[in-house]
């Protein structure tokens, strides 16, 4: 966004932006405290839109310090800074980061912390090589064409790489708009259907990094999730080809209290297709380990644990004496 434009109407722009849209990020220190509290406050606070407001201004207050350190320098003497004109775009970018976010299957909490609730479009990969494609690309390229002008002596005015950066950012948003279309086919496909003779009280689909036609496919129904891949040039979907059932398990005192624990709690509010799996221990004489996941992401031919596959660890009496996160817990091994 620096380079399309806005690096012509301020000094020290695109330093400012860079810096503003990877600030959202910072709230990895929460996992300082553990995997549990970092999981709870990920995706919070500085990926709302009243915490973009709060960051631009501090990435800006570090820009302005570290002008002055060196001496108030810029690049070119006849562009100076704009602090105004760069709050605003520290802002803008910071926003950026939760659109960004907003794309894919994780989703963000922009409205936090007047609601915490969820929010994702679901068209986008975490890891997206096409996006990462366009952006590189659009970086690039005006490096290589700059070094042929220089090597022919043509000299341009003002910031190079405008073009690129355009063109790059209008890939991007085209791509979003292939993706949204895409996978607005999929769900209509999955809701046009019955699995096993049961109506689909909601559906979803979501993307696979490889293709924008290629989606996992999650059907909801009342006693049942059906996991299936779906592709999206196809306007049906075939309930018979690789669907794996889960079967909504019993709620039991188990179940409720691991549910009722912290981790728990955090993790149901984020998941949208949870399922539970209870292991006793000796038979429930030295308790139970209760393991949560999500179907939004889980993949065909990965039956590993998974980094947002939680754990609760219940004694006999069902007290929590211990809870794994990913591959991290405050408690590595089940109670004595």
């Amino acid at each position: 966004m620096g380079r399309a434009g806005l690096n012509r109407k301020t000094a020290l722009a695109t330093a400012t932006m860079t810096l503003a849209a990877e600030a959202p990020d910072l709230d990895v220190i929460g996992s300082w405290k553990g995997p549990v509290f970092g999981f709870a406050h990920h995706r919070g606070f500085t990926h709302s839109f009243l915490g973009a407001a709060l960051v631009a201004p501090l990435v800006v207050g570090f820009i302005y310090l570290i002008w002055r350190l060196r001496g108030r320098k810029v690049k070119d003497p006849n562009l100076r800074p704009r602090w105004g004109q760069l709050l605003g775009f520290a802002y803008l970018a910071a926003a950026s980061h939760v659109l960004l976010d907003f794309t894919n299957n994780y989703g963000v909490r922009p409205f936090w912390p007047f609601s915490e609730r969820w929010y994702s479009w679901d068209i986008v990969f975490i890891v997206d090589p096409f996006i990462w494609l366009l952006l590189v690309g659009g970086l690039v390229l005006p490096a290589f064409f700059a070094l042929v002008d220089r090597d022919i002596g043509v000299r341009h005015k003002g910031p190079r790489g405008r073009w690129g950066a355009t063109l790059a950012l209008l890939g991007v948003v085209a791509l979003w708009g292939v993706r949204d279309f895409e996978h607005r086919r999929a769900v209509n496909a999955l809701e046009a259907r019955t699995y096993e003779a049961a109506d689909p009280i909601r559906a979803s689909a979501f993307p696979l990094w490889w293709s924008p036609f290629r989606w996992n496919g999650v059907v909801e129904t009342r006693n049942f999730f059906a996991f299936m891949p779906v592709d999206s040039t196809i306007p049906d979907v075939d309930p018979n080809a690789e669907m794996q059932i889960y079967y909504k398990p019993e709620e039991t005192p188990v179940t409720l209290a691991a549910k009722k624990s912290y981790l728990g709690s955090v993790y149901l509010d984020w998941a949208q297709y949870p399922i539970t799996e209870t292991e006793p221990l000796d038979g429930g004489e030295r308790g139970y380990i209760v393991r949560f996941r999500d179907l939004r992401f889980s993949y065909p031919g990965r039956n590993g644990r998974s980094v947002l596959s939680p754990s609760v660890v219940l004694d006999r009496n069902l007290n929590v004496v211990g809870v794994q996160m990913g591959m991290r817990g405050s408690r590595a091994s089940p109670p004595d």
